[in-house]
């Protein structure tokens, strides 16, 4: 579903990808519609670099994001898998083992908007 940021989600864009100068996508020139796949796709070098990004976040702030990701506000669709169990591993050790499984079934019902 695709959504205009708002000021919270431009803040913890900002705090995973604190590099970025505008929030314009630079292969689509559009701007970024959801959180997560910004930086996965754009900003995290690898697996790794995007797990230390999600760890920086709060239980707070990843609370925000995973209810965002189940009612479908936040497209995970866009992640490639391995990004993904990047996502659900972080949601699994911060949160729960129950967000992290609600956040896997969401990825797998959703498509790339």
């Amino acid at each position: 579903m695709a959504r205009e940021l708002n000021r919270r989600d431009v803040e913890i864009l900002g705090k995973l990808a604190p590099e970025l100068q505008e929030l314009i996508c630079q292969g689509s020139g559009l701007e970024f519609r959801s959180i997560l796949p910004p930086v996965s796709n754009h900003f995290a070098r690898d697996d790794l670099d995007l797990a230390k990004r999600l760890e920086r976040l709060s239980v707070e702030e990843l609370q925000y994001i995973s209810a965002l990701v189940e009612d479908g506000s936040e497209s995970l669709g866009c992640l490639a898998p391995e990004a993904a169990e990047v996502f659900f591993q972080v949601l699994r050790n911060k949160i729960s083992p129950e967000a992290a499984e609600r956040a896997r079934v969401a990825y797998e019902l959703g498509g790339c908007d």
